[in-house]
């Protein structure tokens, strides 16, 4: 039989357990915290500096990595000796699988990772700004988050351009980033009814996090804002805009800004 899970007590501490036949689940922390987010940033980056044979691609979020791969590509890298092993891997098992094979080799390789500097719990990179036409037509819900927290249009939208937002994973949607660290003043509960289509662009709130929808789906956060930047491009090389581990500012724009940038990037996804 296959391991079950694994906890590895090295220099790095996770949890690591198969996630069906086609990929690992590494847990590196319990909370979504800045320091935690970095950690999941170095460790993919290590990652995806030493691939395996079959490795597919490494999937950060919040606390977790999951490496995806080929078990096909894997099992055809056994020698015969690795096939019919009985004493050498867990579980008393008398053949080795695939997802053993990764197991394994994942890690012996997480016992040689270092960090590129400390982890620490301050956000000192650089952040992509990211341009937004606030209330009217563009954030249709603006006005109900003021009212619920009883304050001016106006002050919603300097609390949200205040901050340097983390993104901690991308989902949902191709490219849809959730972002950690927004003001306690935003805080605002999901709408009761979610909307059945929502603008590409669209910068929302729901509860304790704020994000971008990079394409028209339905969604039930409130939508305060509209961005002109294409968070998704499927024909690019790197599709998403943004990673899990980056840092964004949202920088407040008007609506003839808007249609400026929306026009000189047609083309591009908006």
């Amino acid at each position: 039989m296959a391991e079950e899970a694994a906890v590895r007590m090295t220099k790095l501490h996770y949890e690591c357990h198969h996630l069906g036949d086609s990929a690992i689940v590494l847990t590196l922390g319990g909370s979504i915290e800045p320091s935690t987010l970095e950690l999941v940033k170095q460790v993919t980056a290590y990652l995806e500096k030493h691939p395996f044979e079959g490795f597919t691609e490494a999937v950060a979020a919040y606390t977790t990595i999951t490496i995806y791969y080929d078990a096909v590509s894997v099992y055809r890298q056994f020698s015969e000796a690795e096939v019919f092993r009985k004493q050498e891997y867990l579980a008393g098992a008398n053949y080795l699988l695939p997802c053993d094979k990764v197991l394994h080799h994942i890690q012996r390789l997480l016992e040689n990772f270092e960090p590129d500097s400390p982890i620490q719990s301050g956000l000192t990179e650089v952040p992509i700004e990211i341009p937004v036409c606030y209330g009217g037509d563009f954030g249709p819900d603006l006005t109900d988050v003021a009212a619920h927290h009883g304050v001016t249009l106006e002050e919603i939208v300097a609390l949200h351009t205040a901050k340097i937002y983390p993104v901690y994973m991308i989902g949902f949607a191709p490219g849809f980033p959730y972002l950690g660290g927004m003001d306690e003043g935003l805080v605002t509960p999901r709408k009761s009814v979610p909307r059945p289509r929502i603008p590409a662009g669209s910068v929302g709130i729901g509860g304790a996090q704020t994000g971008i929808y990079p394409l028209e789906t339905p969604g039930g956060w409130h939508l305060i804002g509209r961005t002109p930047i294409a968070l998704f491009q499927p024909d690019s090389e790197s599709p998403s805009l943004l990673r899990a581990g980056d840092l964004v500012k949202f920088v407040s724009i008007t609506p003839e800004q808007f249609h400026f940038i929306a026009e000189r990037n047609q083309g591009h996804g908006l």
